[in-house]
C-alpha cells in the first residue's frame, strides 16, 4: 500500500496541470472484471502539487457488492491510463449511485480511457445501469487535513458568470463560516474546458448543520450575488474508498 501511495504522490508531483477549464462530458465507461485482482489505493493523504487535474465519474449500478470487485480488479488498467485513485463515494440518498475520483496528469490518456469501447462491454458485466458521466476539473485548492476515511461529503457543482468574481464571493463567505455550519473545505476546482464550471467538495462534520446551511436562503443569496447561474447540483455522499 505504501508503494502504491508513493507512486500516486510521484505521479501527481511530476505534472503541474494547467487551469484550462472543462464542461461536463457524457461518456460510457465501466470497470474490467477480467483483470488481475489488485488492491485499490487509499485516498490521497498528503497535499498534491496544484493545480491538479481530476477526473470524476458518476454512474448508477444494480448491485454494489457485485460491482465493487470489478472496480478493484480494473486498477491496473486505470494506472496504465495515468489515473491515480483518490476516492470512491456512494450517494447517501441513492447508495447505488457511485462517484469515482482520480488524479490525471495525462489528460489525453484519461480521455482515451473513458471512451475505450472495451468499457461499454464490461459495463454490462458489472451491472452499470445508467450512462456514465465523466467530468474533468482543474483542482486549485485541496485541504488534506480535512479528508477523512469513511466520512460524509457534500459536492456542489454549478455554472457561474465569471469564476474570478465567484471566487471572491466564496472567499468572502469564508472557511470559518462554512466550518461553523458543519462543512469543511476539501476540494475546489473549475472545469478543464469551461472556466465557469465550479466544483466544490466539503467534508461534513455535522450533517444536520450542513443540511440547514444548504437550505438557508442566506446561502442562496450569497450564490446569486457571486454570479451562480441556475440551480446548483448538490449531492451528499458517503465515502466508500476502503
Amino acid at each position: 500500500m505504501k508503494k502504491i501511495n508513493l507512486l500516486i504522490a510521484l505521479s501527481i508531483t511530476l505534472v503541474i496541470m494547467s487551469c484550462n477549464n472543462g464542461n461536463k462530458t457524457t461518456t460510457t465507461t465501466a470497470e474490467n472484471a477480467d483483470s488481475a485482482t489488485t488492491t485499490v489505493a487509499e485516498p490521497i493523504k498528503t497535499g498534491p502539487s496544484l493545480p491538479m487535474n481530476m477526473l470524476v465519474i458518476y454512474h448508477g449500478i444494480k448491485d454494489y457488492s457485485l460491482w465493487r470487485p470489478g472496480f478493484n480488479n480494473d486498477s491496473a488498467a486505470r494506472q496504465a491510463s495515468g489515473l491515480s485513485f483518490i476516492s470512491l463515494e456512494k450517494s447517501s440518498d441513492k447508495p447505488n449511485d457511485i462517484k469515482m475520483s482520480f488524479a490525471t496528469p495525462d489528460m489525453e490518456k484519461a480521455k482515451l480511457f473513458i471512451i475505450d469501447p472495451r468499457l461499454k462491454e464490461v459495463m454490462g458485466k458489472l451491472g452499470v445501469i445508467s450512462k456514465p458521466i465523466a467530468n474533468f476539473y482543474s483542482i486549485i485548492r485541496y485541504n488534506a487535513e480535512n479528508q477523512k476515511t469513511d466520512g460524509i461529503r457534500v459536492e456542489i457543482v454549478h455554472k457561474v458568470k465569471d469564476f474570478d468574481v465567484w471566487l471572491k464571493g466564496y472567499d468572502a463567505e469564508g472557511t470559518a463560516t462554512r466550518a461553523e455550519n458543519g462543512m469543511n473545505d476539501l476540494f475546489l476546482g473549475q472545469g478543464v474546458d469551461d472556466p465557469n464550471l465550479v466544483y466544490v467538495v466539503f467534508e461534513v462534520s455535522d450533517i444536520t448543520k450542513a443540511k440547514a446551511r444548504l437550505a438557508n436562503p442566506a446561502l442562496k443569496k450569497i450564490m446569486v450575488d457571486a454570479g451562480v447561474l441556475g440551480t446548483p447540483a448538490i449531492t451528499i455522499y458517503n465515502d466508500a474508498s476502503k
